[in-house]
């Protein structure tokens, strides 16, 4: 009996765990496109009526589906997505209007160091 509930458990995480969508690894074989990163409504005027990510690709805004803007940390930081547009390398294409990411990874942002002043 501990067997089969052993087993019936591991198999429950299996299936999990190759059910995600990994945004995180990029395909080789494609290209890497560097885009801006926001919150549409708040950055890009797109509508809507909550925060949702969103990218600029020459020039057009698009939703992301695919990745959510909590999956990035907290949007209305200083450097959140509701507060500055960020670069990001990314995958995926364009689908029904919206851009379906296959990998989602922000760039990293330089802190501007405040100076002092004598």
């Amino acid at each position: 009996m501990k067997a089969v509930i052993s087993f019936l458990i591991f198999s429950f995480f299996t299936v999990q765990a190759f059910a995600q969508n990994n945004i995180h690894t990029a395909d080789p074989s494609k290209a890497i496109q560097v885009v801006d990163a926001a919150c549409g409504e708040c950055q890009f005027g797109l509508p809507g009526k909550s925060c949702d990510l969103a990218v600029r690709i020459n020039g057009q805004a698009y939703f992301v589906s695919g990745t959510s803007i909590d999956e990035h940390g907290d949007a209305h930081a200083k450097d959140g997505f509701c507060n500055a547009v960020r670069k990001a390398s990314v995958q995926g294409e364009v689908k029904d209007g919206k851009f379906a990411a296959t990998y989602f990874k922000l760039m990293d942002t330089p802190v501007k160091k405040k100076s002092k002043k004598a």
